[in-house]
């Protein structure tokens, strides 16, 4: 499996800013399909996660702000962001698993993308 990330960049604090994550490869399951950050010089933390049913989760610094979505017919998962923040900034990774069920993907991973927000 493997994943495409795209849709970072650069926002003001309080912007806007919408991720997306398109899987292909040899997928025989709808995935479970996430995404993590990382700051350079802490570890990986996880951010949202949808499963193959479509149940989301998401950690608790960006609860009412992100929102996690998936089109199965593309394979694809979006994250929309609101309301950023500075502490918000770090590079995201796509993950996903072929556990439908997992709502913390971590098998495979995608390129990250930068999302930088100014103060």
């Amino acid at each position: 499996v493997q994943l495409q990330a795209s849709g970072g960049g650069l926002v003001q604090d309080g912007g806007s800013l919408r991720l997306s994550c398109a899987a292909s490869g040899s997928i025989s399951v709808k995935l479970a399909m996430g995404w993590h950050r990382q700051v350079p010089g802490n570890e990986r933390e996880f951010v949202a996660a949808i499963s193959g049913g479509g149940v989301p989760k998401y950690a608790d610094t960006v609860k009412g702000r992100f929102t996690i979505s998936r089109d199965n017919a593309k394979n694809t998962v979006n994250l929309q962001m609101n309301n950023l923040k500075p502490e918000d900034t770090a590079v995201y990774y796509c993950a996903a698993t072929q556990e439908s069920w997992s709502l913390y993907p971590e098998d495979y991973w995608g390129q990250g993308t930068l999302v930088t927000v100014s103060s």
